[in-house]
């Protein structure tokens, strides 16, 4: 059951043989006594366990921050892993110094991880932004200062405003010397990378980001033979043919960065809702429709927008499902074992599509939905031509509301279409009282998020008092 990996740990070149399910975090502290990188929660949640993960990509290293405690070993083949021990430079750098200054650490166990995701927005940052620094940290948690501290050293560094490069955090001893011979190092173990991944077969168990399978079934995954989705379907974002293409092992993030870069569609509610950085550079959108929750944000924007999910199978050929049909009860869907997502694509919505998605949750950010929801909507002027709502939270499984997109269909914007389109959507849904919420209360949420769909895509033409009807 053990694989043969090559990788570089700091400064370090690393050829071992180890059982491709052990944790990250695990050979870290416990084989290589690395003890600066702290297992806390083990969920992914506190950033505690934060490491650096660099991948040689046409002959630079891109580097990201990902949570050692949720990272099967396996996926660090042939990649640059960066501890706090790994960014010593000698001397205290200008990043920890803010930290000395703002009185930013107090019980430091929680501050190597912050120093890992502030070293790793500045490794792919080209000018120092203070928004951008403070969501670095978004998936760092702190239980002793109270965060303004560290608010306060992130805005001091002293880089506002200067361009970042590799050579500027040498310079500043941000990071070591050494970083500029890893890609050297990287491409000298490449080939030996590409021997042990054409040397990958397909195993009994499938895993993608690992974000969810290693929080519920860590001790189950260490008795089985696992395969990485990435060595089965390389990990890519393109559109073809005004098809946005997501391959099966792509992440979250990539997808963010794809769609920010070379799209109109607006996400950017849904990815600031969605999870924080580190969890966002391991979890795979294929993985989301894979895990079934009837409240996953990502499936229920996707069926909004119409996705269908394309199937490979050792056994035969590829087939295609619309997502909105994939779910067939309460985490059943209809995937054979042997199958695994190869892709998910949707159309590139034209200029006269518009998009949101709203979510209830108890807390803003960083937490599972009580309820959700999504809406497409293709007009001429105010005439709706084509609809499509989904929600979460409401069903055994991400539900496409037919009924409710069908009434839209040809209606115009207005107050009255709104206030109708309640009933249809209540005879659509079946709650159930959880922890979650009520199944009252669950109705309620969701027609108000319908209609702050309108008011937030409508705000000239639906009026406040859809909200009190």
């Amino acid at each position: 059951m053990e694989s043969e990996l090559t990788f570089i740990l700091n400064n370090q070149v690393i050829r071992t043989q180890l059982n491709p399910a052990i944790v990250l975090l695990d050979f870290i502290r416990k084989d290589k006594k690395l003890t600066s990188t702290k297992e806390v929660c083990k969920e992914g949640d506190c950033g505690a366990c934060a490491v650096l993960l660099g991948t040689l990509s046409d002959g630079k290293i891109k580097y990201k921050t990902i949570n050692s405690c949720l990272y099967p070993i396996q996926k660090v083949n042939g990649k640059h892993v960066v501890t706090l021990e790994g960014l010593k430079s000698g001397t205290i750098n200008l990043l920890q110094q803010s930290f000395i200054n703002e009185g930013a650490s107090q019980c430091g166990f929680c501050t190597p991880g912050f120093i890992i995701s502030l070293t790793g927005y500045l490794l792919n940052a080209k000018k120092f932004n203070e928004e951008d620094a403070i969501n670095a940290v978004a998936g760092n948690i702190c239980r002793c200062t109270g965060y303004h501290s560290i608010i306060r050293s992130i805005k001091n560094i002293g880089i506002t405003n200067k361009i970042i490069s590799t050579e500027s955090l040498i310079r500043n001893k941000l990071i070591p010397d050494y970083f500029t011979t890893i890609p050297k190092k990287m491409s000298d173990i490449f080939a030996k990378n590409e021997q042990i991944k054409s040397e990958n077969k397909i195993n009994n168990k499938y895993v993608s980001g690992g974000t969810d399978l290693f929080v519920q079934q860590p001790n189950e995954l260490l008795n089985k033979n696992i395969s990485l989705i990435e060595k089965i379907v390389e990990p890519y974002v393109k559109i073809s043919n005004n098809n946005i293409i997501i391959s099966g092992s792509a992440t979250v993030e990539e997808l963010k960065s794809f769609i920010e870069n070379n799209t109109n569609l607006n996400l950017n509610k849904l990815f600031n809702l969605f999870a924080s950085l580190p969890i966002r550079n391991s979890a795979t959108i294929a993985g989301n429709i894979i895990n079934a929750s009837p409240i996953a944000d990502f499936t229920i924007s996707l069926i909004a927008l119409n996705a269908r999910v394309r199937l490979e199978s050792l056994n035969v050929s590829d087939r295609y499902i619309e997502l909105n049909n994939f779910y067939k009860g309460y985490k059943t869907i209809d995937k054979d074992e042997n199958e695994v997502i190869k892709e998910i694509s949707f159309k590139v919505p034209d200029d006269n599509t518009v998009f949101n998605f709203e979510k209830v949750s108890k807390r803003t950010h960083l937490d599972i939905a009580s309820v959700n929801s999504a809406i497409l909507l293709k007009l001429d002027n105010l005439n709706i031509l084509e609809a499509s709502i989904s929600a979460g939270g409401v069903s055994p499984v991400p539900l496409l509301l037919r009924n409710s997109s069908e009434y839209l269909t040809g209606k115009t914007i207005s107050d009255k279409t709104i206030i109708n389109l309640r009933e249809i959507v209540n005879a659509e849904i079946s709650p159930i009282s959880d922890i979650r919420g009520s199944k009252e209360y669950k109705e309620l949420l969701l027609n108000q998020l319908i209609k702050a769909h309108f008011l937030t895509l409508f705000p000239n033409i639906i009026t406040q008092r859809v909200l009190n009807e």
